[in-house]
């Protein structure tokens, strides 16, 4: 595997640098790490992560997670994908799923079961691999013009079967899978500055031109053009510009074709506040024919306005406070004097938007709670939008979903058809809202709300929000026009919040926090046959009535150590019995609290009362097979307290490992078989010598119990868990009663009686001696 891992990269290298050389034909490489151009420096990284066992996806958590981040100005980015698989007789045809994505982890669903109502879902890109007849698979995959940032790949094998198997009775094919990613990046990449056309010459159609200008915040609109454009036979030129990087599994680039045309512009509503913006503009012209031309990059301001410095400060400090007596505004939101309001109103129209203050609380890991400072509800007018910062760009936010709740105040909206149309959107706000905008800007498609008098609450939930910073745009519209609600302002009630697992994965599910490396992101394990991201598809969910039937199954079928439990104290193997009722017990309320949905009672820890289940079922076949064996009581009891003390040791250091519930088996199966062959020598014939012994007990018994561990072994799924696991139960408390061995032919049972009379028989004799001496 290691030899054809450094071929695999190898061959990248070179590949990687033929392709650098493809794009710049003119340079002299100096080395593999920098490719020293005549007017620019490329330089090659390599990012490599350890390779991940895949799993048979059944959640979220069975996928495997690549965390990479690509550089600023990297112009291409390659992947490289490896699958490899065992070389066992278990190890067959398995096709791999690479999902990716940029800023967040990738949102998939194998299953196809339901996403959450009000959830927001868009496919994610992905490739499959296959594993046929070859050990090993290796895939390239490029990204030309790359988002810098923090890019995801998520790789996982096949719906998972749903057989539960038991560890170390069947040895699982490993599937291998590793991502390496190599970036190319210019070092030297020219700056457009806003407003100052650069002259800059295109050498050949090779050699694309790579620019990049910054954005200001604030900015409302971007005026691209490309003026004087001719090659150098001062013909009209031919050229492509690509604005924007590659962002997966959707991308927004804008491209703007100039052919035949001197000068040519392309207009960028709302563009990504303070980033910077990736340029790359390529000839269509003939392959020696160079082309120059000026490159001009303006933008267009917009004003914000929003409540002063001293009211915001007062309002945290009420908020944070409560309201003193004699203070106005007991809401929390100052009251303002008339003066101060109409100079409010001209402010709104001065402005193009009207800004919010929010407050990020941290409230614990993927879990943040945004606070309005002027109160839960903002104002909103027809003429300019409300707006409000969601702040998501710490790099540890996108493991969770995003939560926005609006809520419109009736009793504040004048006119009966007006409309709050609201937009969340990524890096930039929408600035335009009306009744047909599609919510979008320069370089995302947003998501749009709206709330009126008909229909007062709406939600959005972003599931796994990529890491930036996101706005919440809020403009009145009106169905004939701005003016009709010029004097109209509109109360909303704004909730939003961060949270690991939308409504904690409700009752039938369970939230756990997953980890790679550093980064840390959440998923829903289902139970009950309920399904879907957050567990709310019920296409196969287990009724109320079905969950009883499981729960009265595994805990009542546990009642069949009764028999057993009689027989023990008949024989009058009082230690055994009290084993046999230590199992009874755990496991009636082990599998109480073990199940899913509403039929649930746990009577301490689950955790606690797992593992005592398991010791009293390990430790109920180890008294019985050394019962079984007819030592003598000392070394028998001695091996009792032995056994049990080594068997809990094994069960913490592995609770689920085979060998725990075969390794004492087996070795007491040794003792009783030495025990059983010095008994047969010593008496010269068969032990047990009577038939009856053998046909009406222990082949029963010893049926029962191969039966019991084939049902347990290779027959239990996770949709026929309750009943066969119920089986067991019965299978394995029935062959104890069948196994355990007859009592001494000398003691009868319960012979309290004559032990009586044998101590005060003792008793008299003890006189009779003492009356006689004295």
């Amino acid at each position: 595997r290691s030899q054809g891992r450094k071929a695999a990269l190898k061959l990248c290298e070179l590949l990687w640098v033929g392709v650098a050389l493809q794009r710049a034909p003119s340079s002299h490489p100096s080395n593999y790490g920098a490719l020293s151009l005549s007017d620019s420096l490329y330089v090659s990284e390599y990012f490599s992560q350890s390779a991940q066992k895949l799993s048979f996806y059944s959640w979220y958590g069975n996928a495997k997670l690549f965390h990479f981040h690509v550089p600023e100005d990297t112009v291409l980015l390659r992947w490289l994908l490896q699958a490899s698989r065992g070389k066992g007789p278990e190890c067959t045809n398995m096709e791999i799923t690479v999902h990716f994505r940029y800023g967040a982890p990738p949102v998939i669903n194998p299953l196809g079961t339901r996403f959450p109502a009000n959830a927001t879902v868009r496919p994610s890109y992905s490739i499959s691999i296959t594993l046929s007849s070859a050990v090993q698979n290796t895939t390239f995959v490029n990204v030309t013009t790359p988002a810098a940032g923090d890019w995801f790949i998520a790789a996982h094998l096949p719906e998972a079967a749903g057989r539960i198997e038991v560890k170390g009775f069947s040895t699982p094919c490993p599937y291998m899978f590793q991502a390496d990613m190599f970036v190319l990046r210019l070092t030297d990449m020219p700056v457009l500055e806003p407003g100052v056309a650069v002259p800059q010459t295109i050498v050949s159609p090779a050699k694309p031109l790579h620019v990049k200008v910054f954005v200001p915040k604030h900015a409302a609109g971007m005026q691209f053009e490309l003026r004087n454009c001719m090659t150098s036979e001062k013909k009209a030129c031919a050229v492509r510009a690509v604005l924007g990087s590659i962002t997966l599994p959707q991308s927004f680039q804008r491209i703007v074709t100039c052919t035949g045309k001197v000068n040519c512009s392309l207009a960028l509503d709302s563009p990504p506040w303070e980033k910077w913006l990736q340029i790359m503009v390529e000839s269509l012209g003939a392959a020696n024919a160079s082309v120059s031309l000026e490159m001009l990059a303006s933008f267009t301001a917009c004003r914000p306005g929003s409540t002063s410095s001293f009211l915001n400060f007062s309002s945290l400090n009420q908020s944070q406070t409560g309201a003193r007596p004699g203070s106005a505004g007991a809401a929390g939101s100052p009251t303002l004097s008339t003066g101060q309001a109409s100079r409010n109103a001209s402010n709104q129209r001065s402005s193009c938007l009207q800004n919010q203050p929010v407050v990020r609380e941290d409230l614990d890991v993927v879990s943040v709670r945004y606070r309005l400072l002027n109160g839960p509800s903002v104002p909103v007018n027809s003429l300019s939008p409300t707006l409000l910062l969601l702040n998501l760009n710490t790099g540890m936010d996108s493991g969770g979903s995003l939560v926005v709740s609006l809520l419109l105040n009736k009793t504040s909206v004048s006119l009966a058809n007006a409309t709050v149309v609201a937009c969340v959107s990524a890096a930039s706000p929408v600035l335009s809202l009306n009744a047909t905008h599609n919510c979008s800007t320069a370089f995302f498609q947003g998501y749009p709300l709206s709330v009126s008098a008909s229909s007062a609450e709406a939600m959005l939930i972003v599931l796994y929000p990529q890491t930036d910073d996101w706005f919440l745009s809020l403009q009145l519209i009106c169905p004939k026009g701005r003016g009709e609600c010029n004097a109209a302002e509109a109360k909303v009630t704004v909730f939003a919040y961060l949270t690991p697992c939308f409504n904690d994965c409700g009752p039938y599910g369970q939230c756990s926090l997953l980890r790679r490396h550093g980064y840390l992101y959440a998923g829903c394990s289902c139970k009950a046959g309920w399904g879907g991201w957050s567990c709310t598809d019920d296409t196969k969910a287990q009724s109320v009535g079905a969950q009883n039937l499981a729960t009265l199954l595994l805990t009542l079928s546990n009642l069949m150590f009764l028999p057993a439990i009689v027989v023990a104290v008949y024989r009058y193997y009082l230690v055994e019995a009290s084993v046999y009722t230590y199992t009874m017990f755990f496991s009636t309320f082990y599998h109480a609290c073990d199940q899913p949905g509403v039929a649930v009672m746990c009577i301490m820890d689950y955790d606690t009362l797992q593992y005592c289940d398991f010791l009293g079922s390990v430790v109920s076949i180890w008294v019985t097979i050394l019962c079984m064996s007819r030592v003598k009581k000392i070394l028998k009891y001695v091996l009792f307290i032995l056994g049990t003390l080594l068997i809990a040791m094994s069960l913490q250091l592995d609770r689920r490992g085979v060998w725990n519930m075969m390794g004492p088996c087996l070795f007491a199966l040794v003792i009783m078989i030495a025990a059983w062959v010095y008994h047969g020598v010593k008496r010269r014939h068969c032990y047990p010598s009577s038939w009856k012994r053998w046909v009406f007990y222990l082949l029963p018994g010893i049926t029962l119990a191969f039966i019991a561990i084939s049902v347990y072994a290779f027959m239990e799924t996770n949709e026929n868990y309750y009943y066969t696991h119920s089986i067991w139960h019965v299978l394995v408390a029935s062959s104890v009663a069948f196994l355990l061995p007859p009592r001494d032919k000398h003691k009868k049972p319960w012979a309290w009686s004559q032990k009586l009379t044998c101590r005060y028989q003792i008793c008299q004799n003890d006189r009779e001696e003492l009356y006689a001496v004295t």
